[in-house]
């Protein structure tokens, strides 16, 4: 490859067009100016490119490098002259992004892996089939049919197992006829990954109807989970069929270096490089107005979710409909009123670009996020399970649990770092708000960093990722993320006034009793060594009263020490709950509004 000095990533959302420009500086890969302009995808322009351009006209005046040449189109580097980029990539997820149902023979097994597939692949899961899904034949057909997917994954069945149920999937699907969304009179892409012995049969039925693509079993094996032909085929789909179908998209990938990748399939490829380069199991968010994608890598397993009607804005409604009106009061740090609060909700879903004019707005929008970032988080758990239809050793205790679901990969303890994108976590008035979020909703346990995307620019570092690792990696660390430092989180629970536990920082002791929230001033890039020795009850990784000792970092916050208990229980009684609620916000230097 030859040297790569200058680099210009764009990714195009559905309203805004972003771009940023990464330099080489004294043999460090640093973010050096950053772009933005309207998404043209729809009229007037139905043109994509022409936002591009726009926002790399702004990169041109920051920088004084001249980039488009006067044809409109990305330049090469010349020799002595300030213009052009070595390396030009983009993402999307403007149109929708990529929309997908997916079908199986069992719901808890293959059709659970083929989620698991669509969503590591950026999709947005619009349905999911399942022959043991409880619905008739032809409330599935119907379904299919109206819902009009751009692609269709199918699995089931290991490999030698059974032929029948996939035969009855694609009659169903041939029943359909689904059409797809983009494109008119072309034929909808389908996926078949798997049992070996049904290809034959599922392409006989569909050869005729459909653009059948057949990839590896998902589930090869009851114990094998083989997901990555699977991505890779509805990645190339995505370029071929939806990409296409897109105002500008061909011309903006015949600019490219590299295919356009979807975004969230960005910003999983880069919370997987930095999970490896740096063997950090990690956990990352990205709250919307429509959407909640949580992502995360546990010892090495990659999981992506979209919670596609929880957000902030346009969802926020559905928010308020799942947790109910009395888990989002009790965040909220005053004495509110149950049918203003739905009010002011009501009034954000229908003005979805307004913003918080008042701190009781703020206040209120914060405790929503709360729940958002909670549900969306129970939603990913659920799917970041080992695999199901595997023969365990198990407990006595185990065997009495009758759930039929695997173990979760996430295990917070193990957890070294939680980053939070979006508006509601990426534009709060101060860090510590952010930070305060993060820990309500996520309730880390033992020693985690907090941090946030400064710019939200993680999707075109995980196009670059790609490309170039260690560039991605480099601007990742040292432009993208802000930390806000360490939080420590003692697992247990025990009465107000007790010892939580007592932590040694520069040679001196310091005692921390339940309920309380406290912040160590502990700046950017300090380091300390500490000794957390937890209270009988409470455990920090070692076992309940073992003590820990670890190197720890600030942030913009702090060195966070948590210790109101784990799983954290609000006091029923109102007007001790907002007591607390006004403890812990003046503890954290936040005005708590009312």
């Amino acid at each position: 490859m030859a040297e790569i000095n200058i680099i210009l990533a764009t990714d195009c959302g559905s309203t805004t067009t972003k771009a940023i420009l990464i330099e080489k500086i004294d043999g460090e890969y640093r973010l050096s100016v950053r772009g933005e302009a309207p998404t043209t995808v729809e009229a007037p322009f139905d043109d994509v490119t022409v936002g591009v351009l726009n926002a790399v006209r702004e990169i041109e005046e920051l920088s004084g490098r001249k980039i488009i040449d006067d044809g409109g189109l990305i330049m090469r580097p010349a020799s002595g002259e300030k213009t052009g980029v070595d390396l030009y990539l983009s993402t999307s997820s403007a149109g929708g992004g990529l929309q997908m149902t997916v079908a199986g023979v069992v719901k808890s097994m293959s059709a659970e892996s083929a989620q698991r597939a669509a969503l590591g692949a950026g999709a947005i899961i619009i349905d999911v089939i399942a022959v043991d899904d409880g619905r008739k034949d032809y409330e599935k057909v119907r379904r299919i049919r109206e819902l009009r997917p751009d692609m269709i994954l199918t699995s089931g069945g290991t490999d030698g197992g059974t032929v029948k149920h996939l035969a009855e999937i694609a009659e169903m699907l041939l029943a359909a006829d689904p059409k797809p969304r983009l494109g008119l009179g072309m034929k909808l892409p389908v996926i078949f990954a798997g049992n070996k012995e049904a290809r034959k049969p599922f392409m006989d039925i569909l050869k005729e109807k459909v653009d059948l693509k057949v990839v590896d079993n998902l589930r090869p094996s009851l114990e094998a989970e083989n997901l990555g032909p699977a991505r890779a085929a509805i990645h190339e789909l995505f370029l071929q069929h939806v990409m296409q179908q897109a105002p500008g998209y061909g011309k903006l990938s015949s600019w490219t270096d590299s295919g356009i990748m979807s975004t969230p399939n960005a910003v999983g490829r880069i919370i997987e490089t930095i999970a490896a380069q740096f063997s950090m199991n990690v956990l990352a968010v990205d709250i919307g107005g429509a959407t909640t994608d949580v992502f995360s890598v546990f010892d090495g397993t990659f999981t992506r979710t979209v919670s596609a009607n929880l957000g902030m804005s346009y969802s926020i409604c559905n928010v308020l409909t799942e947790a109910g009106i009395a888990n989002i009061q009790r965040w909220v740090p005053f004495d509110s009123d149950e049918t203003d609060l739905r009010n002011r909700l009501r009034n954000k879903m229908i003005r979805p670009t307004t913003i918080p004019h008042t701190l009781d707005d703020l206040r209120i929008e914060q405790a929503v996020s709360r729940e958002a970032l909670r549900l969306a988080f129970d939603h990913h758990k659920s799917l970041a399970r080992s695999l199901k239809g595997v023969q365990q050793v198990r407990t006595i205790g185990e065997i009495m649990d009758q759930s039929e679901t695997g173990q979760t990969l996430v295990k917070m303890m193990n957890l070294d770092m939680i980053i939070g994108s979006g508006g509601v976590l990426s534009h709060a008035p101060r860090a510590a708000e952010t930070a305060y979020m993060m820990m309500d909703a996520y309730q880390p346990e033992g020693i985690t960093m907090l941090a946030k995307d400064s710019i939200f620019m993680m999707p075109q570092l995980g196009v670059l990722s790609v490309v170039h690792p260690e560039a991605a990696a480099q601007v990742f660390e040292r432009d993208c993320l802000i930390k806000f430092g360490h939080v420590i989180a003692p697992v247990g629970n025990g009465k107000a006034g007790d010892a939580a536990c007592t932590i040694t920082i520069d040679g001196s002791d310091q005692a921390f009793k339940c309920g309380t929230l406290t912040v160590i001033p502990l700046g950017l890039g300090e380091t300390k060594e500490v000794t957390i020795r937890p209270g009988r009850n409470f455990d920090m990784g070692a076992g309940k009263g073992k003590p820990v000792t670890a190197k720890v970092e600030g942030g913009t916050v702090g060195l966070m020490i948590d210790t109101r208990g784990r799983p954290m229980q609000l006091p029923t009684d109102k007007k001790l709950r907002i007591s607390k609620l006004q403890e812990w916000h003046s503890s954290l230097g936040l005005e708590v509004g009312g």
